[in-house]
């Protein structure tokens, strides 16, 4: 395994950065990943992965931090010596409401999280991946919704202009570093069978809302994860710059 690639997922130990963890390991990947604060969590997914003959760890960081993200990456180099891919899948969420009752503090945590804490990834990535550094290339996949084309109003405005900045973050990356042997995609789901509405305050919003998919369905984390697999293989070689909708229709 010391030869395979290595992968850093953010926001690994549940949802979607789980089945990515998972999925990535599968394919002969060496895969580290971050959490919060759910340690119980994100070493059940290490230790899942490691009884399969996969190699992954584990390590506790807040995108939201600059100190955290530094910190993280210098860990992947020690424990790997290299980087050749990540996912920027860390993000959150605030509880439904409309911009007139947003505070600042809400506004800034956001962006500062699914925004800034994402650029800064792809910075450290870049300054490892970039074949003009001596690097040896690789592909970044960011999370980002069909949010940032439905804009969610009277429920996270806030949440869907962060993942508009990503798209469009995606799209100025990959022109950017495309000559220097790096891919970037965006992965942009619809609604997914995660935790992340329960953690918004609305456990009920699957219920809510499947009525509204074409498919009559919402999706799976590992649908998602199946996709941005695909971003990070070899067989989309060809591929930067992409916005990939999995929504089920919407």
């Amino acid at each position: 395994m010391s030869g395979s690639k290595v992968l850093l997922v953010t926001g690994g130990s549940r949802g979607i950065g789980a089945e990515v963890v998972r999925g990535a390991v599968t394919r002969g990947w060496r895969v580290a990943f971050s959490y919060v604060s759910n340690a119980a969590a994100a070493e059940a997914v290490v230790h899942e992965v490691t009884q399969k003959g996969g190699e992954a760890f584990a390590a506790q960081a807040d995108i939201g931090s600059e100190a955290d993200i530094l910190r993280l990456f210098e860990a992947v180099d020690g424990r790997f010596g290299r980087l050749d891919g990540l996912v920027n899948n860390a993000g959150i969420v605030g509880a439904k409401a409309q911009v007139s009752d947003m505070s600042a503090e809400r506004l800034e945590r956001m962006m500062r999280v699914n925004v800034v804490g994402s650029i800064l990834c792809a910075r450290e990535a870049v300054r490892r991946m970039s074949a003009t550094n001596g690097g040896h290339g690789g592909a970044i996949v960011n999370l980002s919704s069909v949010a940032a084309t439905l804009g969610s109003p009277g429920e996270y405005v806030d949440y869907a202009a962060s993942k508009g900045a990503i798209d469009t973050f995606t799209i100025g990356l990959a022109r950017e570093v495309a000559a220097e042997g790096i891919r970037v995609n965006a992965v942009r789901p619809g609604l997914i069978d995660t935790e992340i509405h329960a953690s918004g305050g609305q456990p009920d919003r699957l219920e809510r809302l499947r009525g509204l998919i074409p498919m009559k369905r919402e999706g799976r984390a590992d649908e998602i994860a199946a996709a941005v697999l695909w971003l990070l293989s070899d067989e989309a070689s060809y591929t930067t710059g992409a916005l990939l909708d999995i929504g089920g229709g919407r």
